[in-house]
């Protein structure tokens, strides 16, 4: 299995506050052995590694993870917990997956 972690660069320079977010768990649980490759998505270069995963997987949010396995059709990852949990088979708890959730999808709201 390959995993490919891809973070943002926003236009202005600046780091992408989420992917910044997501680096920081993945170094706390110690899961950054599980990554195979960083790769950088910059806004300001349509030609960056990253801006060209993510036009090919039609990805418009960052951070995520392509999850490659032999044989198969990668896997998008765009919530870091439920790849904690789908592939890298990590308990994770209700409260944490609804704040992920809402924190990739600012337009949800609880009724």
């Amino acid at each position: 299995m390959k995993i490919t972690f891809v973070k943002k660069i926003k236009l202005d320079g600046s780091p992408c506050p989420k992917c910044n977010d997501v680096q920081e768990k993945l170094e706390q649980n110690d899961q950054l052995k599980f990554i195979n490759e960083t790769v950088i998505a910059d806004e300001r270069d349509s030609d960056s590694a990253g801006m060209v995963i993510a036009r090919q997987y039609n990805v418009e949010r960052a951070p995520f993870f392509v999850v490659e396995e032999d044989g198969k059709e990668p896997v998008i990852y765009t919530v870091y917990l439920k790849f904690v949990k789908e592939v890298l088979n990590e308990q994770t708890s209700a409260k944490e997956e609804i704040a992920d959730i809402m924190d990739s999808n600012p337009d949800l709201d609880f009724l």
